[in-house]
């Protein structure tokens, strides 16, 4: 057994396709990542997989990814989804890491206003999943279609039509907006 530590210090994308940083965990400050000592450390299986490969920071930085800790791996959800893990990950490898940084910051962006503007308290983990599988142009056109729309609105109403709206672009991307446990 190795005696190296975890290290972690991309808090936007996790060693292995997460978006860390639309999280609901993560925003609610219950995570500290995947770092040694948290809970996600604690049942992940790619970070000790990390430290054999010698700390990578990315899984599709190694010459055996994809291996088969993969396998499945976007079947199920827990509170963040897990549908776009491997798609988000050849992305990040395709565009390069600091352009996926730079996109994920403008999702975190408009998750944050979401979050300000039209949550009741009630929809975190929709709004989180929303952003994490729609595109960043999508999102864009939603916001903007909702600041014009939902001006005279009180936040109840701002936060329904902003469901409704979310929703329906997932229906035309065929993109399904609710978690899978």
């Amino acid at each position: 057994m190795t005696t190296k530590k975890f290290k972690r210090n991309d808090l936007c994308l996790s060693l292995c396709g997460l978006n860390c940083s639309l999280c609901p965990m993560l925003i609610r400050g219950g995570c500290t990542g995947c770092r040694e000592g948290s809970s996600c450390y604690k049942v992940c299986n790619f970070a000790p997989c990390s430290i054999e490969h010698g700390n990578i920071d990315y899984c599709f930085e190694c010459e055996e990814y994809p291996c088969e800790k993969y396998d499945g791996v976007d079947l199920h959800d827990s509170l963040i989804t897990h549908r776009n893990q491997k798609k988000d990950m050849e992305k990040a490898k395709r565009i390069g890491i600091e352009n996926y940084r730079k996109e994920q910051m403008l999702k975190k962006e408009i998750l944050n206003r979401l979050l300000a503007e039209y949550d009741t308290g009630r929809r975190d983990v929709f709004f989180c999943l929303a952003v994490n599988l729609l595109e960043l142009d999508d999102l864009e056109i939603i916001l903007k279609e909702a600041d014009e729309q939902t001006v005279n609105m009180n936040l109840n109403d701002k936060s329904d039509f902003m469901k409704k709206a979310l929703n329906e672009c997932g229906e035309r991307r065929n993109i399904e907006l609710k978690l899978r446990r």
